[in-house]
């Protein structure tokens, strides 16, 4: 199941005996095992009905001893195990599995890793519960996310903002979710989040960061892009070399790229490039300053001065002096 299916099936007291959550995203586990901590039970009923175990501090036989309780004044027993990744022999839980109490609620939160699917242990959970797989999203999925989660809450975003949002925050979800939460305490309902808004709230500069450096690039503008590479210079704590050649690598895969599609338009372009369409005229505009042959020299130049950054080849710059240089080359 999705973790959109999950969350209405619980709002409409849908419920399941088995909640194995796993994954490599823990913000969705985190989620579904919130909900359920706080909703399907109420203030009274949870003092003796609803158990909190840590897989660390437990072992199976105790896991089943819980789940077997029947609830007292109450519908439903909770029993949530959170950090079970750290459970010994958590495929001993079959036992009960095989057949659960259907007034039990078990939640399994399994972080971080995922059940072998061709073992009997998870095709038995799918059969009698629900069994989550957690996935992390790419980072080209994220500003859609970021669009999704604030429009949810009745605020929107320009691309523009997402994008920027994305470059500095990652593919972190738990982190994005704690910025944007910042940013909405700060702004009301309706508003359309701005760069202005993300540089006041959250200290992202709307001015030097790796998107107003590509953008720079793109236009083939010299002072800008001299100006931003100068900033990251004096703050190379906060724009570390390696992470600005990951943003410029990304920026010029998808470069070439689109010099190699078939179809250019606008929304067959952006879908192949993992863009919003908004995106694609910048790619337009770059692949007529930036050639084949040029992308050719720019990889070799992101090749060799990642390898100078890690003192390969480097007697004496520092990481400013290697942006500098990277930098310079790129434009000329």
């Amino acid at each position: 199941m999705e973790y959109n299916e999950i969350i209405s099936d619980l709002k409409k007291k849908i419920y399941k005996p088995i909640y194995f959550l796993s994954g490599e995203e823990p913000y969705f586990i985190d989620l579904i095992s919130d909900f359920i901590e706080k909703n399907v039970l109420d203030e009274n009923e949870r003092e003796f009905n609803q158990t909190i175990l840590y897989g660390r501090d437990t072992d199976v036989g105790t896991i089943i001893g819980e789940a077997k309780r029947y609830p007292m004044m109450s519908d439903k027993m909770v029993v949530i195990v959170k950090e079970a990744q750290s459970l010994k022999n958590i495929e001993d839980l079959d036992a009960y599995v095989n057949n659960p109490l259907t007034s039990t609620l078990l939640v399994i939160c399994y972080k971080y890793k995922t059940l072998d699917k061709r073992k009997s242990f998870p095709k038995t959970v799918a059969k009698k519960g629900v069994l989550f797989e957690s996935k992390k999203l790419y980072e080209n999925k994220i500003p859609d996310w970021i669009s999704s989660y604030l429009k949810e809450r009745k605020y929107t975003v320009s691309p523009k903002s997402s994008q920027l949002l994305t470059e500095y925050l990652g593919t972190d979800l738990g982190k994005i979710v704690n910025e944007l939460d910042k940013l909405m305490i700060n702004l009301p309902p309706g508003t359309e989040i701005t760069p202005d808004h993300i540089q006041t709230n959250i200290g992202i500069s709307k001015d030097f960061n790796t998107f107003e450096l590509n953008d720079a690039l793109t236009k083939r503008d010299v002072v800008k892009a001299n100006r931003i590479i100068n900033y990251f210079a004096a703050n190379s704590k906060d724009h570390p070399l390696v992470l600005t050649i990951a943003s410029l690598n990304s920026f010029f895969v998808k470069l070439l790229r689109y010099h190699g599609l078939e179809d250019k338009s606008k929304d067959s372009a952006a879908k192949a490039l993992g863009v919003h369409p908004f995106f694609v005229g910048d790619y337009i505009a770059a692949a007529k300053n930036y050639p084949m042959q040029k992308l050719k020299s720019i990889f070799s130049f992101l090749r060799e001065y990642d390898l100078r950054s890690k003192g390969i080849d480097n007697v004496s710059a520092d990481e400013g002096e290697l942006m500098k240089e990277l930098i310079w080359k790129i434009l000329h």
